[in-house]
């Protein structure tokens, strides 16, 4: 049976809010300011090609969109992340000094196999507002900063002007691709949901309602049997699964599942 291969680098953007973590995306990805602040709903994601070192894969990039809580995103978010960035307003002291509590919360809720190890990327944004006056985190201060938690790198932004936010991601792709084993996704073209005996195969999902206005997770319990259970979410819509059928192909909550094959 054919199977296709796809190499993802998954990347975390944690900070407070109105620390400009869209814009930063937006920016990369799309090439787009907006100044208008409109905070999302949920968890998203962009994806952008990225080529290094003659290889080509896929960046994804993930947003906390407006749960900027502590403990407030769940396991699932952070769940197989390969860089996280931590972003911060050079004008505010306040989103500086929890850097530290978004750093150790990416630790606890990720669980990385070598938490010393893991790559971490700090931007100080929003170097264009009142042209430089009005900031109150000096370059030195969160050099010093990065340097304590074991040299992270450190690059200082402007997302509406565009300043050093190509460099920024740069380094931050790098620092994925670097990070532990790349995981290279083998699914079968299809799965066979009446045939219990069929190999278990490793994929991706897509769970989406008729209206296609909300994405869920695919949970698979193991229990004499393979049972799939639905637990609704918003926007968190990539997730590895392992199955070797759906408990009931007819259900309706089965229906618009889609396995992503590149």
């Amino acid at each position: 049976m054919p199977s296709r291969r796809r190499t993802l680098l998954k990347v975390i953007i944690l900070g407070d809010s109105g620390v400009g973590k869209t814009s930063l995306m937006n920016q990369y990805v799309n090439k787009k300011f907006s100044n208008q602040y409109k905070a999302t709903i949920g968890a998203d994601f962009l994806t952008k090609e990225v080529q290094f070192e003659d290889r080509l894969f896929t960046l994804q990039i993930w947003d906390t969109a407006g749960q900027e809580r502590f403990q407030s995103l769940g396991v699932a978010f952070y769940r197989g992340a390969d860089c996280c960035v931590l972003v911060y307003d050079v004008n505010s002291m306040k989103s500086f000094d929890n850097l530290n509590n978004w750093r150790e919360e990416f630790l606890i809720q990720a669980s990385p196999s070598d938490p010393e190890n893991f790559p971490f990327v700090v931007i100080g944004n929003k170097i264009d507002i009142d042209g430089g006056n009005s900031r109150v985190v000096s370059e030195k201060k969160a050099r010093a900063w990065c340097a304590s938690k074991g040299n992270i790198p450190y690059f200082e932004t402007s997302a509406k002007e565009g300043i050093n936010v190509e460099e920024a991601f740069q380094c931050i792709a790098k620092n994925a691709l670097k990070s532990g084993e790349e995981e290279e996704l083998y699914l079968p073209d299809t799965i066979d949901v009446g045939n219990s005996s069929q190999p278990r195969a490793t994929g991706i999902a897509l769970v989406i309602d008729p209206q296609h206005t909300r994405v869920c997770e695919k949970f698979l319990v193991i229990s004499q049997g393979i049972e799939a259970t639905d637990r609704p979410i918003y926007n968190l819509g990539l997730l590895q699964i392992m199955a070797s059928k759906f408990s009931d192909p007819c259900n309706s909550n089965n229906k618009g599942l889609k396995h992503i094959l590149d």
